[in-house]
């Protein structure tokens, strides 16, 4: 046991697991900067759309009695109009209470809390999307969730790019005022050391020239030396 808590502390200190946690928080903080900079652009781009970009919803037709709607004779169909829902719990509370109603026209007036009842059912079983409730076993196409999707991830690709580049360039100026430091260094020693610098260019230039020849295969080496020894018996064979 107290091996594995030894293990773990060294895991969770290792350097890119910090890094790695720093990340997440970032990225997540990042995520809402993101979210929120999109619902903004696209509300301005949006003004002039009814509900704005949540009501960009396509419903499709029904092809079977379960995507008609809850009750499509009172206008329970696949959609209703947001500003219809409370004249619609009317109609719902009077068809579940005619009984009730053909005995007491007022029934529901002294029951108002029928109509709050209806009401709730209805928003049980349908979702609004900015002005328009759409019945929730209908085939929906959400236009403004895809576009929302698509801007977010245009913008974090753009914002990435842009900390990639940047990141990029710090590296290679620092690298660059690196190298520049050694080469400064590298001059004041060999100022001073005016011998051991001729040597050491002397050997880099060695190492230079090896690294520069081709490195030959010990078979082609062999298959070559067979071949000169081969024309040269033939060029005796004939000066013979």
């Amino acid at each position: 046991m107290k091996k594995f808590f030894s293990d773990f502390k060294a895991f969770i200190s290792r350097g890119n697991i910090l890094d790695m946690a720093v990340g997440v928080v970032i990225g997540g903080a990042f995520g809402a900067i993101v979210t929120a900079l999109v619902n903004i652009l696209l509300s301005v781009c949006l003004w002039a759309v009814p509900g704005g970009l949540k009501g960009l919803v396509t419903v499709l037709p029904a092809i079977n009695n379960v995507q008609k709607g809850m009750n499509a004779s009172i206008g329970l169909g696949q959609k209703f109009a947001a500003a219809d829902l409370h004249a619609l719990g009317v109609k719902l509370a009077e068809a579940n209470y005619s009984e009730q109603l053909a005995n007491n026209a007022d029934y529901l007036v002294e029951n108002p809390n029928l109509i709050e009842s209806s009401k709730a059912t209805i928003l049980g079983k349908y979702t609004l999307h900015g002005t328009t409730y759409t019945y929730n076993m209908s085939a929906v196409i959400d236009w403004g969730a895809f576009i929302n999707a698509v801007i977010s991830f245009i913008i974090i690709a753009i914002v990435l790019f842009i900390i990639v580049k940047v990141a990029m360039a710090s590296a290679k100026k620092r690298e660059e005022l690196k190298k520049k430091a050694e080469e400064e260094k590298y001059k004041k020693w060999a100022a001073a050391h005016p011998e051991e610098a001729a040597e050491l260019e002397a050997k880099k230039a060695a190492e230079a020239e090896e690294a520069g020849k081709p490195v030959v295969d010990p078979v082609v080496a062999l298959l070559e030396e067979i071949r000169d020894e081969l024309k040269d018996d033939k060029a005796k064979a004939k000066a013979e």
